[in-house]
């Protein structure tokens, strides 16, 4: 154990080595302060200097008078209710039937068309010949039925949400498909007749997709 010191030791003595040590220290932290100090100026002369030539490049430069206009708010965008639209297009496609009877509402022609009560022939013919640009189109190639049907619905309301007049949607010619046969294309034409908003489609035009798409007229929004 070590002896605690007493009133009688001689005080510890401090050597010249110890006095040198001492001496480069302090030196040491002399020159740390001194080249901090220096390069503090140097930054505050470089912001200075920076300062200068700013005020001399708008010396000639002269503040605009009020006006006395006010900058216009932004409008405050209404919320989206993302959830409920969605759970709304989902009831729209369940409400899709496949097993509803559209071949007494088709005209009969090699390119089966349709045409709500109270449109005449004339739109048909104008759709055929691509009187009205198309807007947008929804590709099913993939798709299962369920969601080919799924895929409409949210389509078409996306369409008349955004105003859109003409649209297309690629069912496919069922090349791929068990006997070669166009599933899709026999339940689109199903679900397109049960749609309001679609006042008319028929088969596209072979530059637009032939037997493997559909071209479709939708009703647009009053006023």
């Amino acid at each position: 154990m070590a002896r605690k010191p007493t009133r009688q030791d001689p005080p510890a003595r401090i050597g010249l080595g110890d006095l040198a040590r001492l001496k480069q220290a302090l030196a040491r932290e002399a020159e740390l302060r001194r080249v901090a100090e220096a390069e503090a100026d140097a930054q505050r002369l470089a912001h200075e200097r920076e300062a200068a030539v700013f005020r001399s490049a708008l010396a000639d430069v002269a503040p605009l008078p009020p006006t006395g206009r006010r900058a216009p708010s932004p409008a405050a965008l209404e919320p989206i209710a993302r959830q409920h639209r969605l759970d709304e297009e989902r009831a729209l496609a369940e409400s899709l039937s496949d097993e509803i009877d559209v071949a007494q509402l088709l005209e009969t022609d090699d390119r089966l068309s349709f045409r709500r009560a109270g449109v005449g022939p004339e739109a048909l013919r104008k759709l055929r010949r691509g009187h009205w640009v198309t807007q947008a189109q929804l590709d099913l190639h993939g798709l299962r039925t369920d969601e080919a049907r799924e895929a409409v619905a949210a389509f078409l309301a996306h369409c008349v949400r955004d105003g859109l007049r003409c649209v297309r949607v690629i069912h496919g010619k069922g090349l791929g498909s068990v006997n070669r046969q166009p599933v899709l294309k026999d339940k689109v034409t199903r679900w397109l007749t049960q749609r309001q908003e679609v006042i008319a489609f028929c088969q596209a035009p072979p530059f637009a997709g032939g037997g493997g798409a559909v071209l479709v007229l939708l009703r647009t929004a009053p006023g």
